[in-house]
């Protein structure tokens, strides 16, 4: 019995072997023998696979005689039919609506959803000329908008068979995506109804997807509103929606020095794990063009090379990702439309310099680093310190269902349809770069923590210090159950870097740190980082968690952790770190 990460991950369905759950699927698709199916997988877990493998059993068996795909962007049309042309599938991605049919020569043809809703007809026509099997790549974009679904509707609705993908959590505006199964939840609402899932949690424990560590940096931020008032807010501080918009809009600012300082750790990420994988690349997520040029000139100056630009207006974005995929350079430079739309197996490092927030983009984005090429890869995605990302990195695992009826908007407070309409139209314009004039005026980074399977490691240091540099200089090649047990070492020995530091600084007798107080943590951090010292002190000692919680309350004073204040635990953390250290 093959191990599913075998084989390893060859680009765009050139395995030659099935993984277990492409093989599982494929037998619950034809135990159920359904007209629709919806496979929900993880990006990066071989979805081209498994469809190209199932149209090409349909195409065996005589149930279908003709494919259509219909793919998010231009790019991803040629990556299709590269693929289907190694199983022997040949499909043609140069169809256009001028077109009355599929040339003779093509099994089908792959289209876009923005084409199929300019001229619905036309692709009505080429399914009924045929048995047709419809795959719907990414499918929540039939929902983009009415139109649009209506169009989807009409143009595939005499399709034999539909196999629906999507890769990312569903939206989450009420929008039907089309053919896709709803039923009642135990609210009373309706919720979409996956056939087959397999996601993150799963496909990481299988080893088919790279672990994804999250590089959090804080920093202080100054800016000045349309008022005419100066304000300054931590990044990582619990602070209403305004604030802590524009803070996070101030440390995205090219002109500051926060951007700065991680796109030179970032850039430090990438030379320590191009050290393990000699053509790992880096991908720069950016809001707006102006910004992504921006970007590209600060790289270009700490690497001596121009990254690659990708605008999605322009004509050569597509063959710009295929050079960037194929060659061994470091950088590329995206808006962050494009995100879907990038498939490059080698990159490893990422910066997250965008201002949305949905989960929807979220994890397409990050999509984007988890497509695995051999077993013990990782990926590094360096995020700013803001709630709304914290929770997304946490909640990796999480797996969503389109929930259509229902009335309030997901916990970041925003809409998937900002997204949709951004991505289309590639502005800037979600709700936090739209709703406030202001102007920055200055930024300072600060590593803040790694987050890993919902968990937070390490403390705050200042970029370029021995301190940060314990978890820039992670090896590039980590298997995933490894590499709990080396973060959770990498933490204790920035531990003492950090009392070598503040040993030096007392020995001179003036501070020399622009670090913020300790106890500038929000009181779920503190709760965090106490709970990560006792469990490393309890595996140091080999006492029960429980029982170093309550010699820490005897000593120190102050309720259980659920009640006690920041500044309770920031005593036990200080008392528990001279033990840890000792």
């Amino acid at each position: 019995m093959l191990s599913p990460s075998y084989p390893q991950r060859a680009p765009w369905g050139t395995a030659g072997k099935l993984r277990a759950w492409q093989q599982e699927a494929l037998e619950v698709y034809f135990a159920q023998n359904k007209r629709d199916f919806l496979v929900a997988a993880t990006p990066g877990a071989g979805k081209t696979t498994f469809a190209l493998t199932l149209a090409q059993e349909l195409l065996r068996t005589r149930v279908v005689n003709r494919i259509v795909v219909v793919a998010p962007t231009e790019h991803l049309k040629t990556q299709w039919a590269d693929a289907a042309a190694r199983l022997h599938i040949r499909l043609d991605p140069r169809f256009r609506n001028s077109h009355v049919a599929p040339s003779r020569q093509y099994h089908g043809v792959v289209v876009t959803y923005a084409q199929v809703a300019a001229r619905s007809s036309v692709h009505k026509h080429v399914t009924e000329g045929a048995r047709t099997l419809v795959i719907l790549d990414e499918v929540h974009h039939g929902g983009d908008a009415l139109s649009w679904g209506d169009a989807i509707r009409d143009a595939f609705g005499s399709a034999v068979k539909r196999l629906l993908l999507s890769g990312t959590p569903f939206r989450s505006d009420t929008a039907p995506i089309p053919f896709v199964e709803y039923a009642p939840d135990a609210s009373g609402g309706r919720v979409s109804r996956t056939d087959y899932n397999y996601g993150y949690g799963r496909a990481l424990a299988d080893g088919v997807v790279r672990p994804v560590l999250f590089h959090v940096y804080s920093g202080t931020m100054r800016w000045q509103t349309s008022m005419g008032d100066e304000l300054e807010a931590h990044l990582s501080q619990d602070n209403t929606k305004d604030v802590t918009s524009q803070a996070w809009r101030t440390a995205l600012d090219p002109e500051g020095e926060w951007i700065h300082a991680v796109l030179k750790s970032a850039n430090d990420r990438l030379t320590e794990v191009r050290q393990h994988i000699p053509d790992a690349g880096g991908l720069v997520i950016a809001t707006d063009q102006t910004v992504a040029r921006a970007y590209a000139k600060i790289l270009k100056g700490l690497t001596g090379q121009s990254p690659t630009v990708v605008l999605s207006d322009e004509k050569e974005a597509s063959s710009r990702i295929e050079k960037f995929s194929d060659d061994t350079s470091r950088w590329m430079v995206a808006v962050r439309m494009v995100s879907e739309g990038v498939d490059v197996p080698r990159l490893a490092v990422g910066v997250y310099a965008t201002s949305s927030s949905t989960p929807l983009f979220f994890a397409q984005a990050i999509g984007r680093f988890v497509r695995a090429r051999r077993r013990g890869e990782a990926a590094s995605v360096f995020l700013p310190h803001v709630p709304p990302l914290l929770k997304l990195a946490n909640e990796m695992e999480r797996e969503r269902d389109h929930a259509l009826d229902h009335k309030q908007k997901d916990d970041d407070g925003l809409d998937d349809s900002l997204l949709e309409s951004a991505n289309r139209e590639d502005k800037a314009s979600d709700a936090l770069t739209e709703d406030f004039k202001y102007t920055a005026l200055g930024s300072t980074a600060h590593f803040d923590s790694i987050v890993f399977e919902g968990k937070q490691f390490g403390e705050l240091a200042e970029p370029g210090s021995d301190e940060e540099l314990e978890f820039i200089g992670l090896p590039g090649l980590l298997e995933p159950e490894h590499v709990h047990e080396l973060l959770m070492q990498r933490q204790s020995r920035q531990a003492r870097h950090r009392e070598a530091r503040e040993a030096r600084e007392k020995a001179a007798g003036s501070p020399e740190t622009t670090l913020p107080a300790p106890l500038h943590r929000t009181l779920r951090e503190q709760r965090q980082l106490l709970n990560s010292l006792v469990g490393l002190y309890a595996r140091q000692t080999g006492e029960p968690h429980g029982l170093v919680h309550a010699e820490l309350r005897r000593i120190c004073g102050g309720p259980a952790v659920g009640t006690a204040t920041v500044a309770q635990l920031q005593s036990r953390i200080e008392h528990l770190r001279r033990r840890v250290h000792s």
